[in-house]
């Protein structure tokens, strides 16, 4: 895929810029960046903090899938942000979190936001490379505070380059190969053992058994009983002592 990127200085959210851009005929594999967002939004419109020194960008793809396999997409876009981090950290401590985000350490330096409108899809990325939020709900960490590697101007273009490229291996392996080489994938690099999750005002707490294959959760609580966990219907939380893996 031919990918086109536009940097721009602010915005208020680079996902509606691109939805803007869809509406009027951008093609696939349009990109939009920004040093900073006015109104950077996670999932289930939670405020995602967008201070300069991170990336910030949005991608319009046009699957030619039916919508209800969209979600699948932000399995093949969260292997792509953890194959970008590959080359700043350390690749045992890089996890993926069902079901979009990616944790080093434990903590939260990345998340993937899925919107679709008509006749595509808008994959939102956010990736911590020099600031943290202030503010998280869970525990947060950026590529400076690891202190692996060098940060220099060309950082975040490099990150976004590096991740488009593996977007592009995965998405294409989704669409010609299905969901199987993504679900294998993201499993071999899963956040595991225990974990809690959310559904709407409720927790489900077990031990992480599997991935459907249509990317649910499956879990098995400590009385036995195992739990499926529609993609999209909960979040894995934080506990007391952050993110519980494997």
């Amino acid at each position: 895929m031919e990918f086109i990127v536009l940097t721009i200085e602010s915005t208020a959210s680079t996902n509606d810029d691109v939805k803007q851009a869809a509406l009027l005929g951008g093609p696939e594999g349009l990109v939009i960046r920004a040093e900073t967002q006015r109104a950077g939004r996670g999932r289930r419109g939670r405020v995602w903090e967008s201070p300069e020194g991170n990336l910030y960008a949005s991608v319009l793809l046009r699957p030619p899938f039916p919508p209800r396999d969209y979600g699948k997409v932000s399995f093949a876009a969260v292997l792509a942000v953890g194959e970008a981090l590959d080359s700043y950290l350390p690749p045992q401590a890089i996890r993926l979190k069902w079901p979009n985000d990616v944790l080093v350490d434990g903590k939260k330096i990345s998340g993937i936001l899925l919107e679709s409108i008509e006749g595509g899809l808008v994959v939102g990325i956010g990736i911590n490379i020099l600031r943290k939020p202030e503010h998280a709900q869970y525990p947060a960490t950026c590529l400076a505070d690891r202190g692996t590697v060098a940060i220099s101007d060309q950082t975040i273009p490099a990150v976004l380059n590096s991740f488009l490229s593996a977007l592009d291996h995965w998405y294409g392996l989704l669409i010609t190969e299905g969901f199987e080489p993504l679900r294998t994938a993201w499993i071999a690099r899963a956040q595991k053992g225990t974990l809690r999750v959310r559904i709407k005002d409720a927790d489900i707490e077990g031990v992480f058994l599997d991935l459907d294959s249509d990317g649910s959760l499956y879990l098995r609580s400590p009385e036995g009983t195992e739990h499926r966990i529609i993609a999209g219907a909960g979040d894995v939380l934080a506990n007391e002592q952050g993110f519980s893996s494997a």
